[in-house]
């Protein structure tokens, strides 16, 4: 059941498209300048920059009064303790620039990620790829679209049988940085249990999840540590378009249910009627 009407639906996503835009401009500048981006490291190593910071600013800014009184994580702020966390019934929950290190290898393959936390469920999604200029956005009752190359197109998850029948390979998505080998030898088994073709694709950011939403792939397996941030926009789209995220022991992803902000390994399943547990 819906969280929101159609209409505040509608306005709730072009004020967010907006939001994203303007940050997405923001990274743009960073990546677009002649000279090489500097690059720091937080506390855990991992890189930041310029480019994440002041996308940060832009959404705080954007996000702060569009729900008054809806608290913004973001993987670039203070998290605060669980016993305060813990009481939030709805919060914005945001990834300024999802795939710093595509960023600083400058392959496009990064993504601006919002999404609106309702008791632990992704409720509404936003995923803005600022270089190809592709939006992706969805909410819980209200499907989920695509707007590329000006088109807007409302999308949806494949059927992984009529694919099948058609002479298609089952088709997965997979980190470009991180567990590889452990995807190769989920791929094997897939192709043995299955006795059908499996074709893959490697990318950086929650891009992996959008390809699922509109029927370009139909699995993600992450078999590595994310954190909420990097999945919850697109787990909201994939969602609205028919697909699940669930964990290896095929339980949905829930949100702001512990004190540390890890997902567990996962699984991003566009058709939820093919007997993936069966072969996973």
């Amino acid at each position: 059941m819906s969280v929101f009407n159609s209409e505040q639906i509608q306005s709730l996503f072009q004020a967010l498209e907006a939001i994203a835009r303007d940050a997405g401009d923001a990274i743009l500048a960073v990546y677009n300048a002649p000279e090489s981006v500097a690059v720091d490291h937080k506390a855990d190593q991992s890189p930041i920059t310029q480019a994440d910071l002041a996308a940060h600013d832009i959404l705080v800014a954007g996000l702060t009064p569009l729900l008054p009184g809806v608290p913004v994580l973001s993987e670039e702020s203070h998290i605060p303790d669980y016993e305060t966390r813990g009481q939030w019934h709805r919060y914005w929950l945001i990834d300024p620039l999802d795939g710093t290190k595509e960023f600083i290898n400058r392959n496009g393959e990064f993504t601006v990620n919002i999404a609106l936390i309702d008791e632990g469920a992704p409720v509404l999604g936003m995923v803005y790829v600022p270089v190809k200029n592709w939006l992706y956005y969805g909410a819980n009752g209200h499907g989920s679209y695509r707007l590329r190359d000006g088109e807007l197109a409302t999308i949806s998850t494949r059927k992984v049988d009529a694919a099948l029948s058609q002479g298609e390979p089952i088709t997965l998505v997979a980190s470009r940085n991180h567990g590889a080998d452990a995807v190769q030898s989920l791929m094997d088994k897939l192709s043995r249990a299955t006795q059908r073709p499996v074709a893959t694709d490697n990318m950086g950011s929650s891009l992996k999840l959008c390809l699922v939403a509109d029927g370009s792939a139909d699995l993600y397996p992450r078999l590595a540590l994310t954190s909420e941030w990097d999945t919850a926009a697109a787990q909201a789209i994939v969602e609205a378009a028919g697909g699940a995220v669930v964990d290896t022991d095929f339980r949905v992803l829930r949100y702001n249910q512990k004190a540390d902000i890890l997902n567990p390994f996962f699984y991003v399943i566009g058709d939820i009627g093919f007997p993936w547990q069966r072969y996973l």
